[in-house]
């Protein structure tokens, strides 16, 4: 009567939990069981007076032949929670948790909490399963009042055994509440393949449910009523038993098993539980179903080979598996590869690959013009190049696999412009290119480096190091730039050194005493420079005295044109230098100084 009697004394009452979803899938021989028990010393609508323990056992009993392949452990109870147990002696933190407040006035806090300990189980085996430090005893008075006050444990273990057949056994959990509060509770699981349902089961873990109460309790799978008389009549669902161990003392939480060979239909990929109470307070903490499946489960990954510069093609060494399946995947699937979106490349199976087997192929695929550098490359297995694929699965949503991919190119650049610098002498010239370093380059991260010859640009070798006194020995000549981004990838370009002839320079004072200075009449930028020049001197009187070009020695104020002295007095003399260059089609002339 306890939960009637709080419906009468509080109208308004509110109940929070989360969704049931699915946690984990086993695709194979598989099958489960479940291992618990309860901490309450007898049911608490029966209690005088509040009572808990905080340990209890159980035994997992296996047959031979059944390897352990998973082991979950749940524990809950009344209160804020309790997450650290321990497990035959073995510390045990939860690692997941779920809540439920009851809020009618007074607030009530539930838990549970999950650890997988499937290391523990297959090392422990068969034998005695004892929980213990599970400690409610803060709570249960509280609790007490509306007798919600329970603790308790449970193993879900899933076994495989290559005698069984080929099964799809999931794993739902969370916290989810049927009660006076809220009478109806649908519980869709999705992520079904039923293939055949013979043998096809169901497992129910719940807490706080009890053999007493027993207004309007059933339990439904898609619409049909579950029962196991007498352990669970069609109107008290969660009453307290083991299905397991035929227990009909599991005070306050259910470990209850249905066949649903005849509930759930051939083809079905989802089953509706529908659960309803007009007084008992349940919560559904984890669902496990075993059904006969026989389908593969296609999958695809893949491995892009070094990119190259400047290249369009990549090599994938892609692998196709069949793990977690219960049936081969035939050869001849297809195989499809999208670069955003755009089909660029199909390829097949070659062989039949079995349960849990894989086989590996590789491809070759060129990337359109119109996909840019950067995008995402998808290859999808059972998948005929729009989306679909020709087989069932137990899984169609694990079909793909995408990785980011970004075509590598040799950078940008600036043309540099060509270089001029004055002749120095048989086309030598100096020349500053300091500049081009960062003018060149388009983004500021790329390294640019200059080369003599485009042969030691492309290899990387004997770098130009001097760049603003750089001297060309004869002109003109070609500089080689190579300009390298982050990625390795290298552009190549180059420009020109031309030298050119720029005006003499004259220098008019002439004192031919020996002393080192202005012996000679000196013209700078002019020998070697203007290679056919001629130059010619002349007395005051406008007679020519003297001639020379680029074969003969300066002028030291010597005779070589006049009858007479060989040497020209002190005076001032006349020059006119004919150049003979294009760019200076006039003579240049003037005075100069003849010192004695």
């Amino acid at each position: 009567m306890k939960k009637l009697l709080v419906f009468i004394l509080f109208i308004f009452q509110l109940s929070f939990s989360q969704n049931i979803g699915l946690y984990s899938q086993f695709n194979g021989r598989y099958d489960f069981t479940f291992v618990g028990n309860t901490l309450n010393p007898a049911e608490n609508s029966f209690q005088a007076a509040p009572s808990i323990f905080t340990t209890s056992s159980a035994s997992l009993s296996l047959n031979t032949g059944d390897n352990i392949e998973a082991a979950y452990l749940y524990w809950a109870g009344c209160g804020t929670g309790d997450f650290d147990v321990k497990l035959n002696g073995t510390d045990i933190t939860a690692t997941r948790t779920f809540s439920n407040i009851l809020d009618q006035g007074i607030i009530f806090n539930f838990f549970s909490a999950f650890a997988d300990v499937t290391a523990q189980v297959q090392a422990t085996g068969n034998g005695v399963y004892t929980l213990s430090d599970l400690d409610v005893n803060s709570f249960i008075n509280h609790h007490f009042q509306n007798r919600t006050n329970f603790a308790g444990w449970a193993l879900i273990v899933v076994y495989k055994n290559t005698a069984l057949p080929l099964n799809q056994l999931n794993v739902y959990d969370g916290m989810q509440v049927v009660s006076v509060l809220q009478n109806y509770l649908d519980v869709p699981l999705n992520a079904l393949n039923v293939i055949d349902n013979v043998d096809a089961k169901i497992g129910f873990l719940a807490w706080e449910g009890d053999s007493g109460i027993a207004n309007n309790e059933s339990l439904r799978i898609n619409g049909n009523i579950l029962s196991n008389p007498p352990l669970n009549p069609a109107n008290n669902a969660f009453n307290s038993t083991n299905s397991v161990t035929g227990s009909n003392q599991l005070y306050n939480m259910d470990l209850d098993i249905y066949n649903i060979q005849n509930n759930i239909n051939v083809g079905d990929t989802s089953a509706l539980i529908q659960l309803t109470s007009f007084q008992d307070y349940v919560m559904v903490n984890a669902i496990v179903t075993k059904l006969n499946s026989q389908l593969p489960d296609a999958r695809i990954t893949f491995t892009n080979s070094a990119p190259t510069c400047n290249s369009r093609e990549l090599t994938l060494n892609y692998t196709i598996t069949n793990f977690n399946s219960t049936a081969d995947l035939l050869a001849n699937t297809p195989i499809t590869f999208y670069a955003d979106g755009v089909v660029i490349g199909s390829a097949f199976t070659q062989n039949i690959i079995p349960i849990d087997g894989s086989e590996s192929g590789t491809i070759t695929l060129t990337i359109p013009a119109s996909i840019p550098l950067q995008f995402n490359l998808i290859a999808a297995v059972d998948d005929t190049g729009n989306g679909t694929g020709i087989y069932n699965e137990i899984s169609e949503s694990n079909n793909t696999f995408t990785l980011p991919i970004r075509l590598l190119v040799s950078p940008e650049f600036n043309i540099p412009n060509n270089i001029q610098s004055c002749n120095l002498g048989l086309t030598r010239a100096i020349f500053d290119f300091s500049a081009y370093e960062e003018s060149i380059k388009v983004n500021t991260t790329d390294e640019v480096t200059f080369y003599e010859t485009e042969s030691d640009a492309n290899a990387e070798i004997n770098p130009i190091l001097i760049l603003s006194n750089y001297e060309a020995v004869t002109t003109p000549k070609t500089i080689w730039v190579r300009i390298e981004n982050t990625d390795g990838c290298y552009s190549i370009t180059s420009f020109q050194l031309n030298s050119y002839n720029c005006p003499p320079i004259v220098y008019n004072a002439v004192s031919p005493n020996g002393d080192g200075l202005n012996d000679v009449f000196y013209i700078a930028g002019l020998r070697d420079i203007f290679l056919n020049f001629k130059l010619e001197v002349y007395n005051r009187w406008g007679r020519l005295i003297w001639t020379g070009d680029n074969n003969k020695p300066d002028w030291d104020g010597s005779v070589n044109h006049a009858i007479g002295e060989d040497k020209s007095p002190g005076a001032t003399y006349y020059y006119i230098l004919y150049l003979n260059d294009e760019n200076y089609p006039n003579p240049l002339n003037g005075y100069l100084y003849l010192k004695r």
